[in-house]
C-alpha cells in the first residue's frame, strides 16, 4: 500500500498536517482508497420525469448497518428546472450513525499483488509491471484511468497545474502527454526546453497533484498539427524516408530524443517522480521492415545503458493491425487506439454502432499483457469549412450518453488501462496546426478549451468514482457475452457481457441494448450466480430498465468498506468505502426506473419513516434468511425536512468531489474542490465557486471547523435537521466573494493603422531577402513546370505561416499573364500582384474536409497599364502556408509538404530572380525564442515586430511614422485588396482570488463569407487564425498569462483582403466565458517586449 499522504507545511498538535487531494505526494497507485462521486448518466431534465412532489425522505439503522436517503441540497432555493430526479442515491452504512463521520480509506479486494502471480518478463524495475489483468504500480494493481493533455498547446506553465487539479478532481490517476519535436529541436543541434516546451514544470505539477503520466515524445505524433510534430527543418534537410531506419533520419532525431530522455530519467516512477510508461513513436505499421527497424532505433536510445530509462515502452495501434507485439520493434505493451464515431460532428445524434470485437482481438494478439486503450475517443477534431459544425455539436456526439455506452463497452472488453483523446484539448496557437484543421483544438472534449468543466466532465467523473471505489474490478476475467453463448437476459433486446474476480468472485454484469444505437426504451431481469446460489434479478422490482442509450454495471457479491458484500444490486455504484469505521455504499439511478440491491443486515433496526416507493423485503426464497432486498420504485424523489424540494440528483451529484487516500473526506456543492488538508481539528478546502452554493462535508471526527479557501465556514442552522447532518456530516454556505461581482473588459476601440505590404509598392527593396535559386529538394512532389529552380519555402527556412515570393523579369511589352501553381495546403490562400497591381487571389478549399483543395493552379492575366516595358517587373505572392501534412497512409514521407509555388510560367519570356521571405531569421535565427519557431510568419509587420507589446504606433517619431487612428471594422482603406496591421491596447484589473476566462470574438456586423483572413496577436502571440470565407471559428478563447489581467494589453490583428472592391468589416470584441470565485492562482505572464535586436 502507499504510505499516507503526508505535506511538510508544520507541525499541528506534534503531527504534520494531513493533505487529502494531493495524496499521493508522489503519485499513489491505490484508486479504491479515492473518494469521487458525481452526476448520473442522465444529465438534463426530462419533461416526462416531472413528478409530483411527495415525501419520501427515510433512513434507517440496524445494530451494525444503516441505510439513509441522501437529501443533499447545494442551494438555498431551487429552480424549476432541477425538480424532476433522475437520479436515486442511497448509503448503506455498516454500524450505527454515531457522531461525525471519518471516511477512511480502505476497501476489500486484491490492493497489493501476491508474488506468485505470473507478471511481464520485460520489466527493467519492479516498480512499473504489467501483468494479463492490469498495471502494477509499486506491487499494487490499478485501473489506469487517464485523460490525454497536451502541454504546448497551453503555453502557459503556471496554468498547468489548473488541469492536473481538475484531471484529479475527475477521479482519474494519468494524462498522457505528447511533446512536440518542432517546437523543442527547431533546428538541427538546438534543443529548447525553455518555457512553454519545458518538462520539468509538468512533471513537478504531477507529482504535486497525484498524477501519472505517459509521455508520448514521437517524434512524429500525428495530434492533428503540423508535419505531425515533426520539426520542419527535417522535412527538408532529410534526404532519407522520415520514420524509418535510414541514417539520416535517424541522425535528425537523436538530438530531440536524447533531450527528453535527459530531462526525463530523473523524472521516472524510480526516482519518485511521475513518469511511468513512454510511448515509441505513434500509429506506425510494422512492415516494411525499414519501419520496424526505426522502433529498433528509438527503443535502442531508450534502452541504452546510459540512458537510465526503465519504464516500459509502449505503443498504439492505429487499428486492429497486430503492429509491434513481437519482432523486430516489438514494444514492452501494445495498445489499440479506437475512435468509434469518426470525426465528422455534423449529425451528432447520429450514432455508429459500438465495436464488438475488443476482447475477441486482444484474446487473439496479446493475451498475456493487459489491454490497453492509449487512445479512446474522447471527442473528435473539427475541420475548416461553412459546413463544419464546431466544437458544439462534438461535444453533443460524444457527450455523456457516447461515455456511458461506448466506455463501458471499453470495460466489457476487460480493459483495464484507457485514455481518453482529448481530455484538454486547448488551442492550437500559431502555426502548430497542420492544414485540416483551424485554431482551437477544443476537441468537445470533457474540460473545454476555456478551462471550465462540462457535462462530459461530470459523466466521466461519475465513471471514475466507480473505478476508484471498486478494487475488485482491477482483475476480472471476461467469461462471455451475449454473442458467445452467454443468455442470462429475459430479452433478446439486452447486451450482457460478464466479467468476474478470480479471487473474490464478484461479479459484473455490464449491460447496454443489443442495437448500441437505440433511442428506445428496453425492460428485463438478469439471471444471475452469486455466492448463495441462481438468481433471477430483481427479485421484488419488476425489471431492469435501459433507457435509450444508456448502459448499466450489475454486480454480484460486490465487496465494499472493509470487510461487507452486497449480494447483487441493478442499482448504480456511486461509491463504496469506510466511513469512520463503517463500510459505507453509496447507489444511485433514473428516477423513472425501478432499481434493488440486496444486503446483509444484522444488529436491531431503527424507526423507518416509511415510503410507499421503497419497500424492504426479508427472508426471499432463494436468499439468506438475513439479507434485506431494498427496492426503489419509479418516481421516487426526495423533500428536505423543510419540505423544499430537492433539485434533480444530477445537479448536486456532479457537484460532489471525493478527496484524499488512507484519510478523506466527501465535498458537496461547489464548482471545482481542488485539494483539502486537516491541519489539526481543521480542515482546509480549496477549490472554485460558479455561485453561491450550500457546502455539504462528511469529514472525520477530528474535524471542528472548515475553512474554504481560507475563510472560515459557518454552520447553516436551517440544515440542522437534514439528512446529512443527522448521520455526523456538516453543512454550511457558500458565498461568491465580493471581488469578482461586477468584473467586466473594455470594449476594444482606439485602433492605430498602418499598411503592411510595402512588398507590392514601386522601389521596394528586396535584397536583403532569400535568393531562391535552388535546383534540387529533398522534397518527394517536385515542381510542375517552369525553369528547374524549386521555390518551396521549408527548402529556404521558411515553412510556417505566410511566405512572400517576389519574382522578377524584364518585361518587354509582350507579356499578357503567368500560370501559377501553389501549393499552401487544405483552406490556404495566395493573393498575387504584378507590381503594385492587383491580379487575383487562390483559393483552397475545404467544406468539413470534403471538397479538400491544397493547391491550385491559375493563370493571371495582366491588366493594362499593369506591365512596365523595358523595366524590372515583380510577380508578389503573398502566401499562407496552412501547416504541413502529416503521414499519409503508408507513406511517412508525406510531410514532406511543397509548399510554395509548384510551377511559374510567363507566357512570354522568363523570370530572372526570385527571392523569398518568410518570418525575420528562418528556423535558424529567428529572434523571439520565447513564443518559438513556429508564432510568426512573414508578414511585414511580423517582421518589424508590431504584434509585440512596446511597440510604438504613434507618430512621433521617424521609425514610426505612416500609423493613422482606423477602426478595424472599418476594413482596409478604399476596400483594397492588401494587408494591413490594426493595433490597440487595453488594460484589464481582475482581481486576484479568481479564475475569469476570456475569448475574443470576430461578432457581427460582419456578414458571414467575407473573402478576408485575420491573424489575432494577443502580447505578441499569434492566438488565432479568422478564415471569413470559410470558418467556422469566430471566437478565440485566449488564456490569462498570454493575457495580462493585471496590466496593459496588446492586440494587433493582421488584416488580410482578398477581394478588392468588397467591404471587409471585421468587428473584434473581448469577452468573458465565465467568472469563478477561485482560481489554481500564481498565474505568470512571459510576454517579451518589442525589441529591435533581430527584427528588419
Amino acid at each position: 500500500m502507499a504510505e499516507p499522504d503526508i505535506k511538510r507545511r508544520g507541525l499541528v498538535d506534534g503531527k504534520p498536517p494531513v493533505v487529502l487531494s494531493d495524496a499521493p505526494r508522489y503519485p499513489d497507485c491505490s484508486q479504491a482508497t479515492y473518494l469521487k462521486t458525481s452526476s448520473p448518466s442522465m444529465l438534463e431534465p426530462r419533461a416526462e420525469y416531472r413528478l409530483k412532489r411527495r415525501s419520501s425522505w427515510f433512513w434507517f439503522t440496524t445494530g451494525l448497518v444503516a441505510i439513509a436517503f441522501v437529501l443533499v441540497t447545494t442551494r438555498a432555493t431551487v429552480p424549476d428546472t432541477w425538480r424532476s430526479l433522475h437520479s436515486l442515491p442511497y448509503i448503506f452504512e455498516d454500524s450505527a450513525f454515531v457522531g461525525s463521520t471519518v471516511p477512511v480509506a480502505r476497501s476489500p479486494g486484491a490492493d497489493t499483488l501476491a508474488t506468485t502471480e505470473p507478471l511481464d518478463v520485460l520489466a527493467l524495475s519492479d516498480q512499473v509491471r504489467f501483468d494479463n489483468y492490469s498495471l502494477i504500480l509499486r506491487g499494487q494493481r490499478i485501473f489506469l484511468h487517464s485523460g490525454e493533455f497536451h502541454t504546448f498547446r497551453l503555453p502557459v506553465p503556471s496554468l498547468w497545474p489548473d488541469i492536473l487539479q481538475k484531471v484529479k478532481a475527475a477521479g482519474l490517476n494519468a494524462v498522457s502527454v505528447y511533446t512536440h519535436m518542432g517546437l523543442i529541436n527547431p533546428s538541427r543541434g538546438v534543443v529548447d526546453f525553455d518555457g512553454f516546451r519545458a518538462l520539468q514544470p509538468l512533471y513537478d505539477a504531477a507529482k504535486e497533484a497525484g498524477i501519472w503520466i505517459v509521455l508520448r515524445p514521437g517524434p512524429y505524433i500525428n495530434a492533428e498539427t503540423t508535419a505531425g510534430g515533426i520539426a520542419h527543418w527535417a522535412t527538408s534537410e532529410v534526404a532519407g524516408t522520415l520514420r524509418t531506419n535510414d541514417t539520416d533520419w535517424k541522425a535528425a532525431w537523436q538530438d530531440y530524443i536524447q533531450g527528453i530522455i535527459k530531462v526525463t530519467a530523473p523524472n521516472q516512477i524510480t526516482a519518485g517522480g511521475p513518469v511511468i510508461a513512454i510511448q515509441v513513436d505513434n500509429e506506425y505499421s510494422q512492415n516494411p521492415i525499414n519501419h520496424a527497424e526505426y522502433f529498433a532505433d528509438l527503443e535502442a536510445a531508450y534502452r541504452d545503458t546510459n540512458s537510465g530509462i526503465v519504464v516500459p515502452l509502449t505503443y498504439n495501434d492505429p487499428g486492429q493491425g497486430r503492429n509491434f507485439i513481437n519482432g523486430t520493434g516489438a514494444v514492452d505493451l501494445y495498445g489499440l487506439d479506437s475512435y468509434p464515431q469518426g470525426f465528422d460532428c455534423s449529425n451528432p445524434t447520429v450514432w455508429r454502432p459500438v465495436t464488438t470485437n475488443y476482447h475477441q482481438y486482444h484474446a487473439a494478439v496479446n493475451p498475456s499483457q493487459a489491454w490497453y486503450i492509449p487512445e479512446f475517443q474522447g471527442g473528435s477534431f473539427d475541420a475548416w469549412g461553412p459546413t463544419a459544425p464546431g466544437y458544439a455539436p462534438c461535444r453533443v456526439l460524444t457527450g455523456p450518453d457516447f461515455q456511458s455506452v461506448f466506455n463501458l463497452q471499453l470495460w466489457a472488453s476487460n480493459a483495464k488501462l484507457i485514455n481518453y483523446y482529448m481530455l484538454y484539448g486547448g488551442t492550437s496557437w500559431g502555426g502548430i496546426p497542420f492544414h485540416g484543421v483551424y485554431t482551437s483544438y477544443d476537441y468537445g472534449a470533457s474540460i473545454a478549451e476555456s478551462r471550465e468543466l462540462t457535462t462530459k466532465y461530470d459523466e466521466l467523473k461519475r465513471q471514475a468514482l466507480f473505478l476508484r471505489s471498486s478494487p475488485e474490478f482491477y482483475k476480472t476475467d471476461w467469461v462471455a457475452d451475449s454473442s458467445t453463448g452467454l443468455a442470462v437476459a429475459t430479452s433478446s433486446a439486452a447486451f450482457v457481457t460478464l466479467l468476474r474476480n478470480p479471487d473474490s468472485k464478484a461479479a459484473f454484469y455490464i449491460l447496454r441494448q443489443a442495437d448500441s444505437t437505440s433511442t428506445a426504451n428496453i425492460t428485463f431481469k438478469l439471471n444471475v450466480t452469486t455466492s448463495t446460489g441462481n438468481l433471477q434479478v430483481p427479485v421484488v422490482s419488476s425489471s431492469i430498465a435501459l433507457s435509450g442509450r444508456q448502459s448499466k454495471v450489475v454486480v454480484t457479491d460486490y465487496a465494499f468498506g472493509k470487510s461487507s458484500r452486497a449480494l447483487y444490486s441493478t442499482a448504480q455504484v456511486l461509491y463504496a468505502s469506510t466511513i469512520d469505521g463503517r463500510d459505507v455504499l453509496f447507489l444511485h439511478g433514473d428516477s423513472s426506473q425501478e432499481h434493488e440491491a440486496a444486503v446483509m443486515l444484522t444488529g436491531t433496526p431503527n424507526k423507518v419513516q416509511p415510503s410507499p416507493l421503497v419497500t424492504l423485503s426479508h427472508d426471499r426464497a432463494g436468499l439468506a434468511p438475513s439479507t434485506t432486498v431494498i427496492s426503489f420504485l419509479p418516481g421516487i424523489q426526495g423533500s428536505s425536512p423543510s419540505g423544499t424540494l430537492t433539485p434533480n440528483w444530477s445537479y448536486p451529484l456532479r457537484n460532489y468531489w471525493g478527496l484524499g487516500t488512507n484519510t478523506s473526506v466527501l465535498v458537496g456543492g461547489p464548482y471545482l474542490v481542488r485539494n483539502a488538508s486537516i491541519s489539526g481539528t481543521t480542515l482546509a478546502l480549496r477549490g472554485d465557486l460558479k455561485t453561491d452554493v450550500r457546502l455539504t462535508v462528511i469529514a472525520p471526527r477530528s474535524v471542528r471547523s472548515i475553512t474554504w479557501n481560507g475563510d472560515p465556514v459557518s454552520s447553516d442552522v436551517s440544515a440542522s435537521s437534514s439528512s446529512v447532518t443527522a448521520i455526523g456530516g456538516f453543512v454550511g454556505q457558500l458565498r461568491m466573494s465580493k471581488h469578482v461581482r461586477g468584473i467586466s473588459v473594455p470594449k476594444l476601440g482606439g485602433w492605430r493603422f498602418k499598411d503592411s505590404l510595402p512588398e507590392i509598392g514601386e522601389g521596394f527593396d528586396d535584397s536583403g531577402w532569400v535568393v531562391a535559386d535552388r535546383t534540387t529538394t529533398n522534397i518527394p512532389l517536385k515542381p510542375y513546370y517552369g525553369d528547374g529552380r524549386v521555390l518551396y519555402g521549408c527548402d529556404y527556412g521558411f515553412c510556417e505561416n505566410v511566405v512572400l515570393w517576389r519574382g522578377h523579369f524584364n518585361a518587354t511589352g509582350a507579356e499578357k499573364s503567368v500560370n501559377l501553381s501553389i501549393n499552401g495546403g487544405e483552406a490556404f490562400a495566395a493573393s498575387v500582384w504584378l507590381n503594385n497591381v492587383f491580379l487575383n487571389t487562390s483559393f483552397g478549399n475545404s467544406t468539413n474536409n470534403r471538397h479538400i483543395l491544397e493547391e491550385t493552379d491559375d493563370k493571371f492575366t495582366f491588366p493594362a497599364g499593369a506591365l512596365i516595358p523595358g523595366k524590372d517587373n515583380v510577380i508578389t505572392i503573398v502566401q499562407d502556408n496552412m501547416g504541413l501534412n502529416e503521414t499519409a497512409g503508408s507513406n511517412p514521407n508525406s510531410s514532406k509538404s511543397p509548399r510554395g509555388v509548384r510551377g511559374f510560367k510567363l507566357d512570354v519570356g522568363n523570370f530572372t530572380t526570385w527571392k523569398v521571405q518568410g518570418k525575420v531569421g528562418g528556423y535558424l535565427h529567428y529572434p523571439d525564442k520565447v513564443r518559438g519557431v513556429l508564432n510568426e510568419g512573414g508578414l511585414f509587420g511580423e517582421r518589424k515586430g508590431w504584434h509585440l507589446p512596446g511597440f510604438d504606433t504613434s507618430t512621433t517619431s521617424p521609425t514610426t511614422a505612416g500609423w493613422a487612428p482606423r477602426d478595424l471594422a472599418q476594413g482596409l482603406p478604399g476596400a483594397a485588396a492588401g494587408v494591413g496591421f490594426f493595433v490597440t491596447t487595453f488594460e484589464l484589473r481582475i482581481p486576484g482570488g479568481s479564475d475569469v476566462p476570456m475569448s475574443f470574438v470576430f461578432a457581427e456586423p460582419e456578414p458571414a463569407g467575407q473573402a478576408y483572413r485575420a491573424l489575432l496577436f494577443v502580447n505578441g502571440w499569434m492566438m488565432g487564425k479568422r478564415v471569413g470565407n470559410l470558418g467556422p471559428q469566430a471566437k478565440f478563447p485566449v488564456q490569462e498569462g498570454i493575457l495580462d489581467y493585471n496590466g496593459v494589453n496588446t492586440v494587433a490583428v493582421a488584416l488580410w483582403a482578398m477581394t478588392p472592391g468588397v467591404p471587409v468589416t471585421p468587428d473584434l470584441q473581448l469577452v468573458i466565458d465565465g467568472v469563478y470565485d477561485g482560481g489554481v492562482g500564481g498565474v505568470v505572464t512571459n510576454n517579451p517586449r518589442w525589441s529591435a535586436a533581430g527584427r528588419e
